[in-house]
């Protein structure tokens, strides 16, 4: 039962300490489920590939996901559908619940003192670390998981071209007969699945 204790308090604090979304949290998530052993860091790429795809923020998803899978992974006894929905009961809250509070305080307070100096001040340093923390969430998904999982060298060099590929469609507009057209992110998911069956499977 100890590794409810342990969801609670992991997820207390990327409720807490979160700052800048899902995918600036995401460092934090990872030290606090893959270093204690809950999951493999391929599972981890895993989960934030799914929890971009899936209704609802990042860190939210990945609570649910982790909290089923994370007892049964430490303590067999508990690898039942119910000891998994309680634990993703128990990490989804944790992460919940902080945030709630704070948003509800911090959105009174500075709506109160939103031309202070002091306030815009505080916001003009959090915004580079917010884009610092992104980043160093985007290096560490650069990695042998997410690229290479099965050592294979030519898989390699296809998961790289699915990638810039993926990168291109979403960030540059295709011209086509005169317009500008910009592809959804959802097709581009979608062709990418298609892509990866035809490759891998």
């Amino acid at each position: 039962m100890t590794i409810y204790w342990q969801l609670i308090w992991a997820y207390l604090k990327i409720g807490i300490f979160g700052f800048g979304g899902g995918y600036a949290m995401l460092s934090l998530v990872e030290k606090s489920v893959v270093t204690p052993g809950w999951i493999s860091e391929t599972m981890f790429t895993d989960i934030v590939a799914i929890s971009q795809m899936t209704p609802g923020p990042i860190g939210i998803n990945s609570a649910t996901y982790i909290g089923f899978v994370a007892p049964g992974s430490v303590n067999p006894a508990l690898s039942g559908v119910g000891w998994g929905i309680l634990g993703s009961c128990l990490a989804t809250l944790a992460v919940v619940v902080p945030s709630f509070f704070l948003v509800l305080y911090s959105s009174h307070f500075i709506r109160r003192h939103s031309e202070s100096g002091a306030i815009k001040a505080i916001f003009s340093g959090l915004r580079p670390v917010v884009v610092g923390l992104i980043a160093s969430a985007a290096i560490m998904l650069m990695n042998a998981a997410n690229f290479n999982p099965n050592g294979i060298s030519w898989q390699l060099w296809v998961n790289i071209a699915i990638c810039a590929i993926s990168f291109c469609l979403a960030y540059f507009a295709i011209t086509w007969r005169r317009k500008k057209i910009k592809i959804h992110p959802i097709l581009i998911i979608i062709m990418a699945g298609i892509a990866g069956f035809l490759i891998y499977y």
